[in-house]
């Protein structure tokens, strides 16, 4: 049977009252509609006060969605960002209830230049608030998901709001392990390279001036893991990165340092430990252990949740797919000997 004619494409225009308006959801030069055309497959172009969108009358319902919202967030002087339009889209597509302002209007902090923090995807809404509802929070899942840096942000909110008297940031050197010694420098300059990723975050996050005066009275501190052991952290909010290549025994030992007034987020990616072959990841062992423990909670992000340039999301959806290719050919070759 032939296949019948293709339908008409629907075409939708939603009017803008204020022009200063519908030229800031613009974006320069066109560069927003352009992106939103792009991410919803849709055609979307300005005439006049109007936006008109057209295409498959399902990517233009969600087309016009994100406009709808997009410019009460601008009303409220919320801005836009080209980087907030894919997995916004995402998210609308997924679920029909949700409202832009679910993923843009949920501001953690506001960095030095006034750009507010806030989770862009439906996991990390439900990280931040599990955060925020627990004692310790772990965050697994690829490079990318915000993991470490909403957690980051989370912690410098905290101390900014005097809700804990200290940040802790700390990362187990496992790269180094026992060769520290031949390494260039003081025990602070050989350990410095694997903690600068949590440096550069916190320069993000908060005015330099105010972070070296922070800094210079013991209330951020970023540190090895292995400077955790033997002592008690209270009132402070601990973040732990790259925990997948922590052992069972340091994690242990960091899980146990945990103390009153203490908030702690774990984060990492099972799937990309360092650890020697055969090592078993602490993060790993704590997940299967831990799991319904009460006031813990475990969030787990994908590939869909991948806010850094969209080509890293195509990257981690590649390694995925050779990964499970290759266990497919372990697998046969397994069967067939």
């Amino acid at each position: 049977m032939p296949p019948g004619p293709t339908p008409a494409p629907l075409v939708r225009s939603v009017f803008f009252e204020d022009l200063e308006l519908l030229l800031k959801f613009a974006g320069p030069n066109t560069s927003l509609l352009r992106e939103l055309g792009l991410h919803s497959g849709t055609k979307v172009s300005m005439r006049g006060s109007e936006v008109l969108i057209s295409g498959a009358p399902e990517d233009v319902e969600l087309a016009a969605r994100f406009v709808r919202d997009a410019t009460g967030l601008l009303q409220e002087g919320i801005e836009l960002h080209l980087r907030d339009v894919s997995h916004s889209l995402r998210g609308l597509r997924a679920d029909k209830t949700a409202s832009l302002v679910d993923y843009l209007d949920q501001t953690i902090l506001l960095t030095p230049r006034r750009k507010p923090i806030v989770p862009k995807t439906a996991a990390q809404r439900a990280y931040v608030g599990a955060i925020r509802a627990h004692t310790l929070t772990f965050g697994i899942g690829p490079a990318g998901t915000g993991k470490t840096y909403l957690a980051m942000a989370m912690a410098a909110s905290a101390l900014l709001q005097r809700k804990v008297k200290r940040i802790i940031l700390t990362r187990p050197a496992v790269e180094a392990g026992e060769n520290l010694g031949f390494l260039p420098g003081d025990l602070a300059e050989k350990v410095n390279p694997y903690l600068r990723p949590l440096y550069d975050a916190l320069n993000d996050m908060v005015d330099y001036e105010k972070l070296q005066q922070l800094r210079s009275q013991n209330l951020i501190e970023v540190a090895p893991l292995a400077f955790m052991r033997g002592r008690t952290l209270n009132d402070a909010f601990v973040v732990l990165d790259e925990a997948q290549n922590t052992t069972s025994d340091q994690m242990k030992m960091f899980l146990t340092r945990l103390g009153y007034g203490c908030r702690a987020v774990v984060t990492g990616d099972i799937t990309q430990t360092d650890l020697p072959r055969g090592r078993r990841s602490g993060l790993a062992q704590a997940r299967d252990i831990l799991g319904g423990v009460k006031d813990i909670s475990f969030c787990e992000f994908t590939d869909v949740d991948v806010v850094r340039h969209p080509l890293v999301q195509r990257i981690v959806l590649a390694y995925d797919k050779f990964d499970e290719e290759q266990l497919q050919k372990r697998e046969a070759a397994s069967e067939r000997s």
